[in-house]
């Protein structure tokens, strides 16, 4: 049997619910029956039906005695739709291939159960790591009870990410930028400091076609965050989040505006705040913050994985911004190192991609 095969069709039909289903899985699922594929399908918008469903709904009655391939376990709760496990057994599957087993506590091997007390025969790993790649993000959140972090940053040659008037108006090319769209797409929320909101005034929406906005979360301890900025006055969608000091007294200036999430002291944990993103069912965040956010990330080791885009431009001034500052290393050897390396070109600007720091 074929199972890698068509386990890496459903794999890439996962890809493309990517920016539509968060909190929950990317899931892909084919339907096959005597070597041909007979129904795809994948979970294409958060609340709608399942992979299994439209690959089983294309196969018709088909279905009966076929072998589905799945990304991840079939469901076997009732959520927003009914048991994808429940589905499966009523259309007849005789066989039923999974990537991976699903580490939700509400399902965690009930599906499998489920499908295998009905006489279905079920394999479970093939393909597992290229799957669990796909669903990174909805393994932390959904194990580690976080959200994923990726850092994106855009520095000149000489590592700066604005003039000493603060100007950064465009560090990279258009190309680059476009990436960042789709970065703002694919992560349920993107994260700045509030002196990006101060200095930049952003909007911090993506723009690419059929895109979604994402939350827009802004770290302000003390509540600076002006009240006439764009990321206020266009919170129509009722994205706009401040994470801000406990007991603060400007508080109520901005409750009726954004939503508030509050943490001990001023100065905070990137984790504590990933911590209470989860709480609120946010599963990812993209970090676009200037060197104060940027840097903290650093420190901490708290990204998952990130990319710097480099613009061949040198600004040669000690008070123009570095895109990251504040640590006491004095051997070299005590640096921080970006993990599993890969170098993307954008035309004249080059992407560092990584994942996580050492």
């Amino acid at each position: 049997m074929n199972d890698e095969k068509y386990m890496s069709i459903a794999i890439e039909l996962a890809k493309k619910g990517e920016g539509g289903v968060n909190p929950n899985p990317l899931v892909g699922a084919v339907v096959v029956k005597n070597g041909e594929i007979i129904g795809r399908g994948y979970h294409q918008y958060f609340g709608g039906p399942h992979a299994e469903v439209y690959a089983l709904e294309e196969a018709g009655e088909n279905a009966k005695d076929a072998t589905i391939y799945v990304t991840l376990e079939p469901c076997s709760h009732y959520g927003k739709t009914p048991p994808c496990a429940d589905r499966i057994v009523k259309a007849g599957i005789k066989r039923c291939v999974i990537a991976v087993s699903d580490p939700n506590p509400l399902v965690a091997g009930r599906g499998i159960s489920k499908m295998e007390q009905a006489g279905i025969e079920v394999k479970v790993g093939v393909l597992e790591k290229e799957s669990l790649k796909v669903n990174e993000v909805f393994m932390k959140y959904i194990t580690k009870r976080e959200a994923f972090l990726f850092l994106k940053s855009a520095i000149t040659l000489d590592g700066k990410i604005a003039t000493k008037t603060f100007d950064s108006k465009w560090i990279t090319n258009e190309i680059a930028r476009n990436e960042v769209h789709k970065l703002r797409n694919r992560y349920m929320a993107v994260m700045v400091g509030v002196n990006t909101v101060i200095q930049d005034n952003p909007r911090l929406t993506s723009r690419i076609e059929n895109g979604r906005n994402p939350y827009r979360v802004i770290i302000d301890p003390n509540l600076r965050t002006p009240l006439d900025s764009n990321i206020i006055k266009n919170n129509k969608d009722n994205k706009t989040i401040i994470i801000t000091s406990k007991d603060n007294e400007k508080i109520e200036d901005y409750y009726d505006l954004v939503r508030i999430v509050e943490i001990e002291g001023e100065k905070f944990i990137i984790k504590d705040i990933l911590i209470e993103l989860a709480k609120i069912g946010i599963d990812s965040v993209l970090v676009e913050g200037g060197s104060k956010v940027i840097s903290a990330c650093f420190k901490e080791k708290a990204m998952d994985k990130g990319v710097i885009f480099i613009a061949p431009k040198i600004v040669g001034d000690e008070k123009a911004l570095s895109f990251v500052n504040g640590f006491d290393i004095t051997n070299m050897s005590d640096s921080l190192k970006l993990k599993d390396i890969k170098f993307r070109t954008y035309d004249d600007n080059i992407g560092v991609w990584f994942e996580g720091v050492e």
